[in-house]
Protein backbone atom coordinates (compact mmCIF):
# COMPACT_ATOMS: atom_id res chain seq x y z
CA UNK A 1 0.00 0.00 0.00
CA UNK A 2 1.12 3.53 -0.74
CA UNK A 3 2.65 5.63 2.03
CA UNK A 4 2.89 9.43 2.13
CA UNK A 5 6.33 10.90 1.46
CA UNK A 6 6.76 11.86 5.12
CA UNK A 7 6.06 8.95 7.50
CA UNK A 8 5.74 11.49 10.34
CA UNK A 9 2.57 12.68 8.60
CA UNK A 10 0.82 9.38 9.38
CA UNK A 11 -1.13 9.77 12.60
CA UNK A 12 -0.77 7.12 15.27
CA UNK A 13 -4.22 5.55 15.38
CA UNK A 14 -5.10 2.93 17.98
CA UNK A 15 -6.29 -0.48 16.83
CA UNK A 16 -9.78 0.39 18.09
CA UNK A 17 -9.81 3.71 16.21
CA UNK A 18 -8.93 1.87 13.01
CA UNK A 19 -11.58 -0.78 13.70
CA UNK A 20 -14.29 1.84 14.24
CA UNK A 21 -13.13 3.88 11.26
CA UNK A 22 -13.28 0.90 8.89
CA UNK A 23 -16.67 -0.20 10.26
CA UNK A 24 -17.96 3.34 9.72
CA UNK A 25 -16.76 3.31 6.11
CA UNK A 26 -18.73 0.11 5.55
CA UNK A 27 -21.88 1.42 7.22
CA UNK A 28 -24.54 3.90 6.17
CA UNK A 29 -24.40 5.79 9.46
CA UNK A 30 -22.74 6.04 12.84
CA UNK A 31 -25.84 4.40 14.32
CA UNK A 32 -25.40 1.39 12.02
CA UNK A 33 -21.70 1.30 12.90
CA UNK A 34 -22.52 1.34 16.61
CA UNK A 35 -25.01 -1.47 16.18
CA UNK A 36 -22.46 -3.60 14.30
CA UNK A 37 -19.78 -3.06 16.97
CA UNK A 38 -22.12 -3.26 19.99
CA UNK A 39 -21.20 0.23 21.18
CA UNK A 40 -23.10 3.49 21.57
CA UNK A 41 -23.39 5.89 18.62
CA UNK A 42 -21.72 8.59 20.74
CA UNK A 43 -18.71 6.26 21.11
CA UNK A 44 -18.45 5.98 17.33
CA UNK A 45 -18.64 9.78 17.12
CA UNK A 46 -15.88 10.11 19.74
CA UNK A 47 -13.55 7.74 17.87
CA UNK A 48 -14.12 9.50 14.53
CA UNK A 49 -13.58 12.90 16.16
CA UNK A 50 -10.28 11.69 17.65
CA UNK A 51 -9.15 10.29 14.30
CA UNK A 52 -9.94 13.62 12.61
CA UNK A 53 -8.04 15.49 15.35
CA UNK A 54 -5.01 13.25 14.87
CA UNK A 55 -5.02 13.92 11.12
CA UNK A 56 -5.37 17.65 11.80
CA UNK A 57 -2.42 17.47 14.22
CA UNK A 58 -0.12 16.08 11.50
CA UNK A 59 -1.24 18.71 9.01
CA UNK A 60 -3.52 16.49 6.94
CA UNK A 61 -7.08 17.48 7.78
CA UNK A 62 -9.92 15.19 6.71
CA UNK A 63 -13.26 16.82 7.41
CA UNK A 64 -15.48 14.47 5.39
CA UNK A 65 -16.04 10.73 5.33
CA UNK A 66 -14.61 10.61 1.80
CA UNK A 67 -11.51 12.51 2.88
CA UNK A 68 -10.97 10.14 5.80
CA UNK A 69 -11.40 7.18 3.48
CA UNK A 70 -8.75 8.61 1.15
CA UNK A 71 -6.38 9.17 4.08
CA UNK A 72 -6.95 5.61 5.34
CA UNK A 73 -6.00 4.26 1.91
CA UNK A 74 -3.01 6.59 1.58
CA UNK A 75 -1.71 5.56 4.99
CA UNK A 76 -2.20 1.81 4.61
CA UNK A 77 -5.05 1.33 7.09
CA UNK A 78 -7.11 -0.19 4.26
CA UNK A 79 -6.91 -0.66 0.51
CA UNK A 80 -9.21 -0.12 -2.44
CA UNK A 81 -9.17 -3.88 -3.04
CA UNK A 82 -10.69 -4.42 0.41
CA UNK A 83 -13.86 -2.63 -0.66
Amino acid sequence: MRQPADPAAIPSLSDREVEVLLAWFAADSKTDTARALYIAPCTVHTHITRVRAKYEAVGRPAQTKAALFARAIQDGFTSVESW
